[in-house]
């Protein structure tokens, strides 16, 4: 099995420590060289907390290096009222008993992409602001990094009408991502909101008896609760997941290549990922904007990496 080299940068999150659990199962091909941080869905302090707590329950053994602190040009924000004061509310894990690496994951990520044998995929599942920090600070990476697949955007918001939360975040910093001429997969609410993990999904999840899958089922509960209060859904979009799914299994989703951008300037719009469907701008496509999912292999596979636990556990 030929591994591919992935770096992880997520602000966990629910749906965060689900993908690193997809990215580190005996189902998956990936070399994660690290996992990085960033301020996204609490602030970067606690996310690392989090990412600390998921690589000790899955006896991971990969650094964890914390990142930005806050967008490039605006104050941050959080997302408390989704993902809990802790950022991962829900199931209790213990205190972390690894410790985060000396050093930013901006230079981690150059670093790594540099002396990396082979190319490098980008995996984001938070504001962009490390990956754009990496590639401002050292843009010379960018022949080394095959892919930048993220979680991201959409044609519609969930943060604001015309925004999703990752992007809204910090809009400059997935503007430079979205034109910096590294191929961009995008997995946006158009395609995430058809992975809900609805009550009859948890049940399916939740007999799988192992740790790593009552962790999941615990995740899923609650922020199924949090989706079915705030936006009247049937459950939580395990949105994150979507990212390592694909590396998991592209055939999982069906792709249109098209060019996009992010507003940054537009008073109402601002943070909206503006994806040309159409054709209409003329514009060299950029992106591999997903819109598909085929459910039932989906969920299949996921119940399979559950599964998988059982024998490592």
């Amino acid at each position: 099995m030929t591994h591919r080299k992935v770096i992880l940068d997520c602000d966990p999150g629910h749906d965060d420590a689900i993908s690193i659990i997809i990215a580190a199962s005996a189902q998956s091909n990936l070399d994660i060289l690290g996992i990085t941080t960033v301020a996204g869905n609490v602030e970067v302090d606690k996310n690392t907390i989090n990412a600390l707590k998921v690589k000790d329950l899955l006896k991971l053994n990969v650094p964890v290096v914390q990142g930005a602190a806050r967008p490039l040009v605006k104050a941050s924000e959080i997302a408390t009222e989704i993902h809990g004061e802790s950022g991962m509310d829900g199931p209790v894990l213990p205190d972390p008993k690894s410790q985060k690496e000396e050093g930013h994951a901006v230079d981690f990520i150059i670093d790594q992409v540099k002396k990396a044998d082979g190319k490098v995929r980008l995996v984001p599942t938070g504001p962009l602001t490390n990956i754009a920090m990496a590639l401002i600070k050292a843009p010379e990476i960018k022949s080394d990094v095959e892919e930048i697949v993220l979680m991201g955007g959409g044609t519609f918001g969930n943060w604001t009408p015309s925004a999703e939360f990752n992007i809204y975040v910090d809009a400059e910093a997935a503007k430079v991502v979205f034109n910096s001429g590294i191929p961009v997969t995008m997995f946006g609410l158009d395609v995430t909101h058809q992975v809900i993990a609805t009550d009859e999904i948890q049940k399916r999840l939740a007999g799988i008896n192992n740790p790593t899958a009552k962790f999941v089922s615990e995740l899923l509960v609650f922020f199924g609760d949090m989706y079915k209060e705030h936006f009247g859904m049937s459950g939580g979009p395990i949105h994150d997941a979507c990212t390592t799914m694909y590396l998991l299994d592209p055939d999982l989703f069906t792709f249109k290549h098209v060019h996009a951008d992010v507003e940054t300037k537009g008073e109402l719009t601002y943070g909206e990922t503006v994806v040309d469907l159409l054709g209409v701008t003329g514009k060299p496509a950029n992106t591999n904007f997903a819109y598909e999912v085929d459910q039932e292999k989906f969920w299949n596979l996921f119940e399979a990496i559950l599964k998988a636990y059982d024998e490592e556990e």
